[in-house]
């Protein structure tokens, strides 16, 4: 086997730039110098898949302009299906064919994942005392295997031919366990400070009691002191994090027109590009997210899309295999564990990622076509510290409900107003849970996404920038519906501020330290990003029972009691709610086009509810982190009514 072993090891050290061309005229073929044979063997097999000379001159045309292979080209222009592609180049080697493979023919051995990037040769378990060499052949190096059969024949006996697909799907299934293993624990492992797994962590909980203890004895024994204290304390930390979002919509980057989007270029020698998009019970959207993803403006041969499903969700993976979409989409099966989040599927999909980037979708998202351009455009122009880039994310249907709008609104102020603020300043970015893109070494090497935090997104973007990364924004948006269902939306945003509480828990275990790691002064953004957040939506209705008893003391009192401490607090509760409120129309209507304006119209005025619904969350998240941390509360989605015009689909979004 020595002979294949160095045969297997060149096809390893073979680039896109040395297989490129494998046939063509002579005075433009770099390989013109290869033996006759090798080109007549080439050209042989490919006409007997019914291609000849203008259609192998168009794909090797492809190739070099995508840094792909012709074979890349071929396969994934849809014109040959992978099972007849390989099944062809088995007969001309004259070795058998196993379009499937049998999981229990496959050993989960040391460092087989590797083959799910590049799939090349896989042993499997001898039936009846006879080895089998499972290979994928590539073109480029048809000669030399063909020489290599003819000149030891007993190896016709030993090896076959597969799929790529088929290889992966067989070391998928292989190792699932493992896999699946590695996948919950392997951060908490590594890493146990940067995970969420366990709630409260050793003097965390025990200051945590001690504080709660005293503040129910203050109450109990000094009740007027305590609440005055308490009064002062949650008035002056919610106007601090006024202050904050204040901060934001003044410095926000200003690009009003399409002068200030990123140009981008045609870009030869592209790398591949991962995507991967986690599905659960999402039967009835999968034709709506496949064709918003083969409108990806990005070679289908350098795409290596990946559809995350839970292994028992049937319907889900029924409804993509109707489609049968092509070799560039993946579907890959989670096997059922706890905890069944979204953050431990894409992990365990990472394992197979092969794109020197990654990027993340949720099931109803209609992404830009040229958001993984502009995104590798970028990568390109940033220091490697730049470890991920955030794309706006735009509400389609705002016009749909009250709820809709508010949050139309409050997508508007993050993605297109704090977000890009705090990149422009090279602070912490709390991630979105879609439509982020990473350079994959670095995702791998911060410990991927925490299983057991149920606002993956930011926890990530917080413990990368904790690592000594940075994470920008782009420009391209992506579209998605909001829930205009009062439950599904009281869920989905229960959720969300339960993975903030844990994200927060997790960044204050050792806050010296960790303010050492990222900075004080980012350390300081942090708390008022996130602990201001929770802490102004927990608090919020306090304010209005603040206003209530003052409005009464100052009828039994007098205005004179304006004049007092007592006074001081109800003007700066007054500005708390108002400025909070005004903020937050004008962070979201002042980054909005025309149309979307239109949309939400005056539904701006729900906000005073929309704030109260916050609170009801937010507390909601309280208790569900003392009795279910990690319940993934599911979001059903919906395709879009086909008349629905989608906002911003044919302009580039305000920047500021």
């Amino acid at each position: 086997m020595d002979y294949f072993r160095q045969y297997t090891r060149d096809s390893f050290r073979t680039t896109p730039a040395t297989r490129k061309i494998t046939f063509s005229h002579a005075s433009e073929n770099p390989l013109s110098t290869a033996p006759e044979q090798d080109q007549t063997g080439q050209a042989r097999f490919l006409s007997s898949l019914g291609f000849g000379r203008p259609y192998i001159e168009a794909f090797e045309q492809r190739a070099l302009e995508n840094g792909s292979t012709l074979e890349d080209e071929l396969l994934a222009s849809g014109l040959v299906t992978t099972d007849a592609y390989f099944g062809a180049f088995a007969r001309f080697l004259r070795l058998p064919f196993l379009p499937e493979i049998g999981p229990d023919r496959v050993t989960d051995l040391n460092k087989l994942d590797t083959q799910l990037s590049e799939p090349r040769f896989l042993r499997l378990t001898p039936l009846s005392g006879t080895p089998t060499l499972l290979i994928v052949p590539e073109l480029a190096r048809m000669a030399s295997l063909k020489n290599m059969l003819d000149q030891r024949p007993r190896l016709l006996d030993e090896f076959a031919v597969t799929t790529p697909q088929a290889m992966r799907s067989a070391i998928w299934k292989a190792g699932e366990a493992r896999r699946s293993a590695e996948t919950q624990q392997r951060l908490f492992n590594t890493a146990p400070h940067h995970s969420a797994r366990i709630t409260l962590q050793g003097q965390q909980g025990f200051y945590s009691g001690v504080l709660l203890t005293l503040l129910i004895l203050s109450l109990l024994f000094y009740t007027e002191a305590a609440f005055a204290y308490l009064h002062v304390t949650l008035t002056m930390l919610y106007l601090l994090t006024l202050l904050f979002r204040l901060f934001a919509l003044v410095h926000a980057p200003r690009g009003n027109d399409a002068k200030s989007i990123l140009p981008l270029r045609q870009e030869n020698e592209l790398p591949v590009y991962t995507v991967l998009v986690a599905l659960y019970r999402e039967e009835a959207i999968v034709g709506q997210l496949i064709g918003a993803l083969e409108r990806l403006d990005w070679p289908k041969s350098r795409l290596d899309i990946k559809l995350v499903c839970e292994a028992d969700d049937a319907a889900t993976i029924e409804a993509i295999q109707r489609i049968n979409p092509g070799p560039h989409i993946e579907v890959v099966r989670v096997p059922p564990s706890l905890p069944r989040t979204k953050p431990k599927a894409l992990t365990y999909a990472l394992s197979g990622a092969r794109g020197a980037f990654v990027a993340v979708y949720d099931a109803e998202d209609r992404p830009h076509p040229q958001q993984l351009r502009e995104a590798y455009a970028t990568f390109r122009n940033e220091p490697d510290e730049v470890a991920c880039l955030q794309a706006p994310l735009i509400i389609s249907n705002a016009s749909s409900s009250w709820l809709s709008a508010c949050f139309a609104l409050e997508y508007s102020g993050l993605f297109r107003c704090m977000l890009p603020a705090l990149a422009a300043h090279g602070l912490p970015l709390p991630l979105g849970g879609t439509s982020n893109h990473f350079r994959t070494a670095v995702l791998r090497k911060a410990g991927a996404w925490d299983p057991y935090n149920v606002t993956e997104d930011a926890d990530l973007g917080l413990r990368l920038h904790r690592l000594g990364y940075r994470c920008g924004v782009i420009r391209r948006q992506t579209l998605e519906d909001a829930p205009t269902s009062l439950p599904v939306w009281l869920n989905q945003r229960t959720r969300w501020y339960k993975g903030w509480l844990q994200s927060w828990l997790v960044m204050t275990r050792a806050p010296f330290a960790t303010a050492r790691d990222m900075g004080w002064f980012a350390y300081v953004v942090f708390q008022l990003l996130i602990g201001g957040m929770l802490l102004s939506s927990l608090a919020h209705p306090l304010l209005f029972v603040s206003l209530a008893f003052m409005t009464i003391a100052l009828r039994e009192n007098g205005a004179d009691l304006l004049l007092t401490w007592q006074g001081l607090l109800f003007f700066i509760d007054v500005l708390n709610i108002v400025g909070s409120y005004t903020i937050f129309v004008l962070m979201g209507r002042g980054r909005m086009i025309a149309y979307e304006r239109r949309h939400v119209g005056r539904r701006w005025l729900a906000i005073p509810a929309y704030w109260l619904m916050l609170s009801i969350a937010a507390w909601r998240a309280v208790v569900e982190l003392n009795t279910k941390p990690f319940a993934w509360n599911k979001t059903p989605h919906a395709p879009v009514a086909k008349n629905t015009h989608d906002p911003a689909s044919s302009a580039e979004p305000k920047q500021s």
